[in-house]
């Protein structure tokens, strides 16, 4: 009979006393799975954490935190000597305020059934975003929603969840400055002042705000959402919806396409967020790695072509 898997969950430090997530592992040590614990401090962490683990012989890295952990977990795999087939499959237990990558791909909420997939379905192969040199999994966002993320607290957050980014939205929308920049990729040629730009691999940010509907993870594309500058009482109007329902409450204006990479310059230094990791940068090239990571999706998934 064939051993299970060697596995390391990569947990996140807030989510360390859940009782919930110790009773989870516990569990599935107990279902004779190999599960070795590794708790993160500071950032910078996971990815280490990920990449030796990696680099030490673990068949599945198992991302225990929010969109935030899958991040770093993604660029220390990505990091880790060797190609595809040699790095470890990608788990994720779903512990963060947004979770926006695992309710896109339909991950179970519940600690305990996640790690059981994790451990035990197979692996699809699917796609991983690089931005000027790093790693992003789900969406890299600029401009407005950049801003109300990073601005956002994190007590308010955890208390009203995506309600958050709204309160914080319409607190600040007087102040917002548009960005003036050019996009470029196959087929897309655009330039002009913007509020939002969204290069996804996934499909949600900002709490389950639907930036890139299209965006599937298995196949080799982009699909980039830009919304231009709008009208001060326009945007003012729109600005409710535009959080409630995603890029569909302007869906005329949007811009958009699906490319395999996308070069964006803009005209002072832009900051971008690369699975809500901040970078900031007047020239960014966005690219596809196709099918550069396994990873444990439940069957059926809304993001495997």
């Amino acid at each position: 009979m064939n051993s299970p898997p060697s596995a390391c969950l990569v947990l996140n430090g807030k989510a360390s006393a859940r009782d919930d997530v110790r009773a989870a592992v516990h569990a599935v040590r107990g279902e004779g799975h190999r599960i070795e614990v590794r708790v993160t401090w500071e950032r910078g962490d996971a990815t280490r954490f990920a990449r030796q683990a990696a680099e030490t012989g673990s068949e599945i890295v198992v991302a225990g935190g929010g969109d935030g952990t899958i991040n770093e977990v993604v660029g220390g795999l990505m990091d880790a000597a060797g190609g595809p087939a040699s790095r470890p499959s990608l788990g994720v237990m779903p512990l963060g305020t947004a979770n926006d990558l695992a309710h896109s791909c339909g991950i179970p909420m519940d600690p305990l059934v996640a790690l059981r997939l994790a451990l035990s379905t197979p692996a699809v192969a699917v796609d991983v975003g690089r931005a000027n040199g790093r790693h992003f999994l789900n969406v890299a966002t600029g401009g407005f929603g950049t801003q109300v993320t990073a601005e956002t607290p994190a007590e308010l957050k955890k208390a009203l969840g995506g309600v958050a980014y709204l309160l914080t939205g319409l607190t600040h929308f007087t102040s917002i400055r548009p960005a003036r920049g050019r996009l470029s990729g196959p087929g897309l040629e655009w330039q002009g002042a913007f509020l939002v730009l969204a290069v996804g691999n996934g499909r949600q940010a900002g709490g389950g705000y639907q930036l890139c509907p299209d965006a599937i993870l298995t196949d080799g594309l982009f699909d980039v959402r830009v919304v231009p500058q709008l009208p001060a009482v326009e945007f003012a109007r729109s600005l409710g919806s535009l959080f409630a329902n995603g890029l569909d409450a302007v869906r005329q204006k949007v811009v958009g396409g699906r490319v395999p990479w996308l070069e964006v310059e803009t005209d002072e230094p832009f900051q971008t967020n690369l699975d809500g990791e901040p970078m900031t940068a007047t020239r960014v090239r966005y690219e596809v790695l196709p099918h550069a990571l396994q990873m444990k999706l439940p069957p059926g998934s809304p993001l495997v072509a």
